[in-house]
């Protein structure tokens, strides 16, 4: 298979041939709409077929996990938007779910199974992580060998949900230079996007979230401000063009990061 070319099969399209993959690729919302965070779905995928992983992804029978509605107070809309996604799940009977998106898997994982939805969902950066411990991956320091990288820590991933080491050994094993921020891990600050916070502007005050954790990134120097999350993604982008550092300090996910030193 070329570089160029994506394999993406869909649950129905598998099913109908009586196959059914390992794991579901669950995209998210921002993965597939959002043209940034469109690259982390496709680096990701990159990964996955260069792994020979047997996944589907839903496509259009896949909605929004109901995470923003939920975040805004709106416990009925969630419900409505969990439960048909939960029908669709079921129906494929699928066990295992990888997403790119902390919130989908925040949701799917914690909020889904009082509403009937069991599965075993894991994060992109903890896929990954197991790939490689199982020698279905390799990653290349290369591109980003002796590089400065600090990394952000995704509210639903780090704080919500306890996951800080595998982004971190993927970051080490680019045999790149990880320096914490002051905030990091336990003590990480929010981007600024959670909370449905993403989807409004801002109240009134002194500075914006997510300028202020741009802030505390950049006093690390570093070269790459990696992110496990789309939303965290756009926040310190722009933070970064805020701060006019755009020229120098590149924001990218940790699926990009393996995919580009891979030279997929």
């Amino acid at each position: 298979m070329s570089n160029n070319t994506l394999y993406v099969p869909t649950m129905a399209e598998l099913m109908a041939s009586g196959k059914t993959p390992e794991v579901l690729f669950w995209v998210g919302c921002a993965g597939s709409f959002d043209d940034r965070a469109k690259k982390i779905t496709k680096a990701f995928v990159k990964i996955l077929n260069n792994a020979n992983i047997n996944f589907a992804v839903l496509g259009t029978e896949e909605s929004c996990t109901g995470d923003p509605a939920k975040r805004a107070g709106n416990e009925f809309l969630f419900q409505m938007q969990a439960m048909t996604n939960i029908e669709v799940l079921n129906a494929y009977e699928v066990k295992k779910v990888v997403t790119t998106c902390p919130h989908c898997f925040n949701t799917l994982k914690n909020e889904y199974p009082s509403l009937g939805g069991n599965y075993e969902v894991v994060h992109h950066t903890q896929f990954l992580n197991d790939l490689l411990k199982e020698g279905k991956l390799t990653v290349e320091g290369g591109t980003y060998k002796g590089k400065k990288i600090t990394f952000h820590d995704p509210c639903y991933l780090g704080r919500a949900n306890n996951v800080y080491e595998a982004p971190r050994l993927l970051i080490q094993k680019l045999e790149a230079e990880l320096i914490e921020m002051k905030n990091c891990k336990q003590k990480g600050l929010c981007c600024g996007a959670g909370g449905s916070q993403m989807f409004k502007e801002s109240e009134k005050g002194t500075k914006d979230i997510n300028v202020e954790r741009t802030e505390q990134a950049l006093e690390t120097k570093p070269e790459i401000i990696a992110a496990g999350c789309p939303f965290c993604n756009t926040m310190l982008t722009d933070g970064v063009k805020a701060k006019e550092k755009e020229d120098t300090v590149k924001v990218y996910d940790i699926a990009e990061l393996i995919s580009n030193a891979n030279n997929l």
